[in-house]
């Protein structure tokens, strides 16, 4: 991974890169007093790979990038492993900051950095690497492919924690926060440990030969990346198709389902969710509603209290968005988040053993509902919205998800609600001021003439 999105300049960050690049440089003198030169021509073939897989690197959504530059580290580690491993490793990353667009752009501080985080996190592997397959230089495919993991492991953990380090100083977010964001999946960079291993036991068996066989897998790495990222894309264009076309019949209800997503994915985090997780849950916020395209707009706007008829009718949207969703292969898994029966809490112990998403989406949509102005009850105070969470807790929310989403808003020192909204919807009816309301379908019509307040949410 690389810094390819770091742009704001800050102080701490540029003596935080000129600290790691001195620390490198001072590291690399060390190596090559203390231990055997390796050969620099052959070297330097190994970096100009390290630097072209660099240059075919795919960013990825969570502003991570993927390449096929540790295979070269890898190689390099097993092909020097008699001739200085460590310092060959270092030299070898250094190239990891002949990244075209930098040196286009003139950005010294990524160019810096991009070198010194490659080059630490390559010494690191061989460091781990080396005294696994022993002083003698072991060959055995075996030792070699068993040695790699720990190795890559070591890479991923230096490479993470400095990126992790950059990006919280760039973006002004916590160091936690930003390594949860960018943790990486330690599965992703095992196949190229391994490749890496069977490329340099290669090179150490024919020679220099081989090296253009070294080419292939990173081309084909990079079709890889750039084919999931299509894939990515796809998803990406088809949720927003779906959105698009909740917006054209109602633009509140849009606006709904983006603000229901975000809240969900803040409690997502609180509860430590990884990356791909927190996708699901923001796919499965985002389309909660979708069935709602098939309800009239007169009743998603009634000003007034919806009759029997009309909250069965508002209720089919529920079955519409189950249906919808097991129809598209990659929102199928979120299917059940779009109805009641999925986050109704129940009297027994079973809801520990059930999905949470489910719960997320429910608490996050009746946050919403009770901090928008509805067209039957305005916004109310962030305040009253707490209180109705928690006094409901446990008997139709989840406690866990409750205490999530107010721990990560007040964290975050957010305000919503009465007096906090950001672009408040026209309503052709001003909606009236009342109590805590329904957040929900609507509270049906009936005799009584003072209703008991209650916060029923799933809009």
């Amino acid at each position: 991974m690389s810094a390819t999105t770091v742009t704001h300049h800050f102080d701490r960050l540029t003596t935080f890169i000129l600290v790691l690049t001195g620390a490198t440089v001072a590291l690399g003198l060390s190596l090559a007093l203390g231990a055997p030169m390796p050969a620099v021509a052959q070297v330097a073939v190994f970096a100009a790979l390290f630097a072209l897989a660099e240059n075919q690197v795919a960013v990825l959504p969570n502003r991570a990038s993927a390449s096929a530059s540790f295979m070269l580290a890898m190689a390099a580690i097993v092909a020097f492993q008699q001739d200085g491993p460590a310092l060959a490793a270092l030299m070898v990353g250094l190239a990891g900051g002949l990244y075209w667009p930098h040196i286009r752009s003139g950005d010294w501080r990524k160019i810096l950095f991009n070198a010194s985080n490659f080059a630490l996190s390559s010494c690191a592997a061989a460091v781990v690497f080396s005294p696994l397959v022993g002083h003698t230089g072991a060959r055995a495919s075996t030792v070699l492919l068993l040695a790699s993991l720990p190795a890559a492991l070591a890479f991923s953990v230096v490479n993470l924690v400095l990126l992790a380090v950059v990006v919280s100083l760039a973006t002004a977010t916590t160091f936690g926060e930003t390594l949860r964001e960018l943790r990486p999946r330690f599965v992703q960079i095992l196949p190229f440990a391994l490749l890496g291993v069977f490329m340099g036991r290669l090179y150490l068996d024919y020679g220099a030969i081989v090296i253009p066989l070294f080419v292939v897998p990173i081309l084909v790495a990079r079709q890889a990346f750039a084919s999931y990222l299509a894939l990515k894309d796809s998803h990406q264009a088809t949720v927003r198709i779906l959105i698009g076309a909740l917006e054209a019949k109602d633009q509140y209800t849009a606006g709904h389902a983006e603000r229901v997503a975000d809240y969900a994915v803040m409690i997502g985090r609180e509860m430590r969710f990884t990356t791909p997780r927190l996708e699901r849950l923001r796919f499965a916020a985002l389309m909660h509603d979708v069935g709602k395209l098939v309800v009239p707009n007169h009743l998603l706007n009634k000003p007034g209290k919806l009759t029997a008829e009309e909250f069965d009718i508002v209720r089919r949207h529920e079955a519409v968005s189950v249906e919808i969703l097991t129809r598209i292969d990659f929102l199928k898994p979120v299917a059940p988040s779009a109805t009641s029966e999925a986050h109704r809490m129940s009297e027994g112990a079973d809801d520990a053993d059930r999905p949470i998403e489910p719960f997320i989406v429910a608490v996050a949509d009746a946050y919403d509902a009770m901090t928008s102005t509805r067209s039957y009850r305005k916004a109310l105070p962030q305040e009253i919205a707490f209180e109705e969470l928690r006094k409901n807790a446990g008997k139709q929310f989840h406690p866990k998800v409750v205490e999530a989403l107010i721990a990560s808003i007040e964290r975050a020192g957010a305000r919503h609600g009465a007096g906090f909204e950001e672009q408040p919807h026209a309503f052709a009816v001003e909606p009236p001021t009342v109590g805590t309301g329904s957040a929900g379908l609507g509270d049906l019509a009936d005799a009584r003439s003072a209703p008991a307040p209650h916060a029923e949410a799933a809009p």
